[in-house]
């Protein structure tokens, strides 16, 4: 699926309201370069998220990850590259609710929502739930997923260098990169 220019739009102004009402405030040209990942799924507002990248050097990476109500981060994990361990992260809660999902003992009943049509793709259920100024570091190699809360979320990303394009995901019809057209 492709991204249309007026939904890229969209989607990076509602972002930017959220970093807002976080208190986060963002040069013009990180405005301009927020990211919208939508998995090529065509389905952003229920399996997506926006981001804005502040460092990416080949051993630090610093992010502002925002999530709308109930929105998805789909199961993935960071492979190891070039003889590299896959990437460390720690994720802490700015604004809303995070329930992040990792590889370990499952949780009896977890407060996710798990996206419609989509439900065998996710496998790992130990919840952890992240409220603002809490976090949690997830190992290289570590299966996980995440999705915000009824409010929506705000997460600071923190990690060795990220090569998002090689993640590896449960559901083999995510696309990591978005096509953006007219």
């Amino acid at each position: 699926m492709t991204i249309t220019k007026s939904q890229l739009e969209q989607w990076q102004q509602h972002a930017k309201a959220y970093l807002d009402r976080a208190g986060i405030i963002l040069s013009p040209a990180e405005q301009d370069q927020i990211e919208i990942a939508d998995f090529g799924l065509g389905e952003f507002e229920q399996t997506g998220l926006a981001l804005v990248v502040y460092i990416n050097t080949e051993r630090v990476c610093a992010k502002e990850l925002i999530m709308f109500p109930h929105q998805t981060c789909p199961e993935h994990f960071h492979p190891s590259v070039n003889n590299e361990p896959g990437k460390e992260e720690t994720f802490r809660c700015r604004a809303g609710e995070v329930y992040l999902y990792v590889t370990g003992e499952s949780a009896q009943h977890i407060a996710a929502k798990l996206p419609a049509g989509r439900e065998s793709t996710y496998t790992v259920f130990h919840e952890i739930i992240l409220r603002p100024g809490e976090q949690y570091t997830i190992y290289p190699e570590t299966w996980h997923w995440f999705q915000a809360g009824s409010a929506g979320a705000v997460i600071s990303e923190f990690s060795t260098r990220s090569t998002d394009e090689n993640d590896l995901f449960r559901d083999a019809q995510i696309r990591r990169m978005p096509e953006i057209g007219e």
